[in-house]
């Protein structure tokens, strides 16, 4: 959950869940702070991802160096609809918009539109 938060810098979640991971990803920006090579390895072993581990180090720390504490916030989101268990939406506090639509794909205009004229030439 810890590497979904840096990739997405935020997600919606369980609030005792969200509670859990909070200190959590604090200590990850404050281990990324420090430019070393033992930070390194300890982010990379903790996160399990170097692609995470180098957001970490390379953006996440950059934007946080003047802040002392607190990259994270917890916002309370109502209840799920099945268990009616508390639901929290975690962030980061100066979080990038984009970097929740990382992984959805763009729409090709460019295929939907050779589709119908490949049709058309195969019936002609």
């Amino acid at each position: 959950m810890l590497n979904s938060l840096i990739k997405y810098e935020q997600i919606k979640t369980t609030l005792p869940k969200a509670k859990f991971l909070k200190p959590q990803a604090d200590k990850i920006i404050t281990l990324g702070k420090k430019d070393t090579l033992q930070t390194t390895k300890l982010l990379v072993s903790q996160l399990q991802d170097i692609k995470n581990a180098n957001k970490v180090k390379k953006t996440l720390s950059k934007r946080y160096e003047k802040r002392s504490g607190g990259y994270t916030r917890i916002i309370k989101a109502g209840f799920r609809y099945g268990d009616n268990a508390p639901m929290a939406i975690i962030e980061f506090v100066d979080r990038n918009i984009e970097a929740k639509r990382i992984d959805k794909k763009k729409k090709d205009t460019d295929k939907q539109s050779s589709k119908p004229e490949e049709k058309k030439q195969v019936t002609a």
